[in-house]
């Protein structure tokens, strides 16, 4: 039995990219293998077909298949153990992904933004880390990668609240900023953002900006030079990702970034190419 549940979406549906062409090509397959496991794993997770049970039990088999404990049941484990066994990176960083994932599966709604943070810890941040220790990377660059990664996180359930509310009755917007701001998660519902609700997007862009900044610091601290100029395109995306939020509504479509976007990102980014 094949656990996973494919959604059809793909590393070309991402905001950023994944693996992209300037990353080494040897190590390229490796991080291909990683989003494979996580966009399966997410894809369960998020599921409207399945009950949480159903989904927490294909999870506990995608990490049996990842550690050797089972040999068969998800394809994208058994890519991901072969990977881990020629790279010699830990499973951690997969472990931790499989942490947020059975979150999702259960948890649709974050009381502060203490909470939301933890989510970011085991849903995001495990993804730069892995990468980071794919190409052997110090440990110094960790934190700058975490900033960006949690980063990546908010804006994406920003830009997907109201879909997210709509499919899987989820929301990330913290509950008590919510209320602080005199919102409500049903106004992601409407047609239109409220005062209110542009109040808490702005607030969550804040922490999203200082992590931003926060982030500048990765390229600086990494060796590899390829790896380098991804993770400075990646940087200057979500700026102007963010940038794009404060000044458009989410709920009345999703905010996208445009081909100028990624043009201006590389452009930017060309600094580190040395």
């Amino acid at each position: 039995m094949n656990v996973e549940t494919w959604s059809g979406k793909g590393r070309a549906d991402e905001n950023f990219p994944v693996g992209s062409i300037l990353v080494s090509a040897r190590l390229r397959p490796h991080i291909h293998a990683f989003y494979a496991f996580a966009r399966n794993a997410d894809d369960i997770a998020d599921a409207p077909d399945l009950a949480p049970a159903d989904k927490l039990d294909r999870l506990d088999i995608m990490q049996a298949v990842l550690i050797g404990h089972r040999e068969d049941g998800s394809p994208s484990a058994t890519g991901l153990r072969r990977s881990l066994a020629a790279t010699g990176v830990t499973d951690r960083h997969a472990r931790d992904l499989l942490v947020a994932f059975r979150q999702d599966a259960t948890k649709t709604r974050y009381e502060n933004w203490d909470e939301l943070v933890n989510y970011c810890r085991f849903s995001a941040m495990p993804v730069g880390r892995h990468v980071l220790d794919l190409h052997g990377e110090l440990e110094a660059t960790h934190a700058p990668s975490d900033a960006l990664c949690a980063s990546l996180q908010v804006l994406n359930h920003l830009q997907d609240g109201a879909k997210d509310l709509a499919a899987l009755d989820r929301c990330y917007l913290p509950l008590d900023m919510l209320a602080r701001h005199n919102a409500t998660v049903g106004d992601l519902a409407g047609s239109a953002e409220t005062p209110g609700l542009r109040a808490v997007f702005t607030a969550m862009l804040d922490h999203c900006d200082a992590w931003n900044t926060e982030s500048i610091a990765l390229p600086r601290a990494t060796a590899d030079r390829r790896l380098r100029l991804e993770t400075a395109v990646i940087r200057n995306l979500a700026t102007r990702l963010a940038r794009r939020l404060r000044g458009n509504d989410p709920v009345a479509a999703r905010v996208r970034l445009t081909k100028p976007d990624a043009a201006f990102a590389v452009l930017a980014a060309m600094r580190f190419a040395v």
